[in-house]
């Protein structure tokens, strides 16, 4: 028996490996061609299996309607023996971060075998040079965040179409693009996923993944399986001042300090975090702090924006407006007692005398706003389409913030203020809450498998709810909170058009999933890498173990 594991590991490893090399070879950046030629390569090497040299039909492209560049999804379908429809889906992502980091070395980006020739002489960081002279880690871009993944289901895939006879139900391959950056490729397929649910009866018992997993901690040895995905929004803060000439710089109110006082009560504070026992979760982060002055010129700003990334786990969006909401009104207070004292002094140092000078600033909602719009006479809605349509090529957050921009404009108090509203993505949190028995069934074949791979392999494994890094599994289903989703969508510019969140196909969808990832170190780096003893041997196998244990087939 232990002859036949060694003999079954060595193949897989070299096949996984091999492909691997492959697909990092191929580039695949988001928002390039090289995501289309990638999906082409990809479905040419499915269609070469000798079982879709006999279903030619099985194999196929989803494209997203809506893509100028004419991105598509692959998918392809065995069928076991048996009638059954139950149907596991291998899902993973196509596309890349780009390859600017790697600096001198971006023309050896793709190149595996290059790279790890120049980082076993590299002497920089001793960890990753020895990691290079092991032999046991492959290096480039996407080998990690995912090449290595397809790699797998692209090994197990060719196994099961040669095997039908070993599972009773089918296996549907989901190849998806554009995941770096909105997730559009997993948000189209669930209507291609809609239709297969409905015209070709599958019943979809779960979703497996394999999006890359990282240690937590220097020393972590555990390998950490995940039953869900953490969510994500995007909340922005828009701000009004009241511009001045520098000469009388004190009189008006600078946008910019006000979303930098925003940034330093937000920006990795800890405190926002969520309790959640036994995960890891994040605190929301700056991703862009700008003022908006096109030219150089002695007027003060008069407006400035700043958005934050906020992962979600289990708080809802009526909570998470309420929160900051009120981070927003102490932004507002701190930044009039600073202007009051900092003008109290202004006059002492110069010998003036008082005057009567406000520093507020009311804070809103965008809801509350539009309402404030509204009984004002001012149609919202048809000023909010009109700024979509005439910055459609622009990027959607940009978007966001003119439509809050131009209604700013037409409200005729035209006092400081700060306007807190949501920007795309929005992003799904998601987990097996065990809530039928189908759950339950997954759950407890994850964890037998897994219990039973760790005896075999002697790794050390990691149950989780959270998949820590915005993941596709997010589009497979949804946890409800339709009652308070107005929060989220109210406080939405274009929410209609922008949100790009199909929550009534994740509602439909309700496909449990799971992550079973590839494992490495310094995914979206220069230095990324995965670990190839158990990303190309362990993980096929449990992989398809857990399969097997969910398409059963009778013996």
């Amino acid at each position: 028996m232990a002859n036949q594991r060694n003999m079954e590991l060595s193949s897989i490893s070299e096949q996984v490996e091999n492909t691997t090399k492959w697909l990092v070879e191929i580039p695949s950046v988001n928002g390039t061609n090289g995501e289309i030629k990638i999906a082409e390569e990809i479905a040419e090497r499915v269609r070469a299996y000798p079982y879709f040299k006999e279903h030619p039909d099985q194999v196929w492209f989803y494209p997203i309607p809506w893509d100028k560049l004419g991105r598509k999804s692959v998918f392809a379908l065995i069928r076991g023996k048996g009638p059954s429809n139950r149907t596991v889906i291998f899902h993973s992502h196509m596309d890349t971060v780009d390859v600017k980091d790697f600096g001198q070395l971006e023309k050896n980006a793709y190149q595996p075998n290059e790279l790890e020739r120049f980082f076993k002489n590299w002497t920089e960081n001793k960890e990753i040079c020895q990691q290079a002279l092991s032999g046991d880690w492959m290096f480039g871009r996407g080998c990690l965040d995912m090449k290595s993944g397809i790699a797998v289901h692209l090994a197990n895939f060719l196994y099961f179409s040669e095997n039908t006879d070993k599972f009773d139900g089918n296996i549907l391959l989901m190849i998806n693009p554009v995941e770096e950056t909105s997730h559009e490729g997993i948000i189209a397929a669930t209507e291609e996923l809609l239709r297969l649910r409905k015209e070709e009866k599958l019943d979809f018992v779960a979703a497996i993944n394999n999006d890359y997993t990282s240690s937590f901690y220097s020393g972590d040895q555990k390998k950490y399986i995940y039953t869900g995905a953490v969510g994500k929004v995007l909340p922005s803060f828009y701000v009004y001042g009241r511009e001045t000439h520098v000469g009388q710089t004190l009189n008006g109110i600078d946008p910019t300090y006000v979303t930098s006082e925003l940034n330093r009560l937000i920006n990795n504070n800890v405190e926002l975090s969520e309790s959640v026992k036994n995960e890891m979760v994040l605190p929301p982060c700056v991703l862009l702090q700008r003022e908006i002055k096109e030219r150089y010129n002695v007027q003060t700003p008069i407006t400035s924006y700043i958005y934050f990334n906020y992962m979600i786990y289990e708080r809802s969006p009526k909570e998470i407006v309420e929160q900051l909401k009120k981070i927003a009104k102490k932004a507002a207070r701190n930044t009039q007692k600073h202007y009051e004292a900092q003008y109290q002094h202004f006059l002492e140092n110069n010998g003036l005398p008082g005057q009567m000078l406000s520093w507020k600033l009311k804070v809103y909602t965008f809801a509350a706003f539009c309402r404030h719009l509204s009984d004002q006479g001012i149609d919202v809605k048809k000023v909010s389409d009109q700024v979509y349509f005439e910055n459609q090529e622009r990027d959607i957050r940009e978007i966001a913030f003119k439509i809050v921009d131009k209604l700013r404009t037409l409200d005729k108090q035209m006092q400081p203020c700060i306007i807190l509203f949501f920007a795309p993505p929005y992003v799904p949190y998601t987990y097996i809450q065990g809530k039928n028995k189908r759950e339950l069934e997954l759950l407890d074949i994850v964890e037998r498998e897994t219990q039973a791979c760790s005896q075999s392999s002697g790794e050390v494994f990691a149950i989780k709810r959270f998949f820590p890094y915005l993941s596709d599994s997010s589009y497979l289903s949804l946890i409800d909170v339709s009652s308070e989703m107005n929060a989220l969508t109210d406080n939405f510019p274009e929410w209609d058009k922008m949100g790009q969140v199909p929550i009534a196909n994740l509602r439909r969808l309700d496909i449990p999933s799971i992550n079973l990832g590839v494992y490495g170190k310094d995914a979206h780096k220069w230095t990324e890498r995965v670990y190839k003893p158990y990303s190309f041997e362990t993980l096929p196998l449990l992989t398809r173990k857990i399969t097997q244990s969910l398409l059963k087939a009778e013996e």
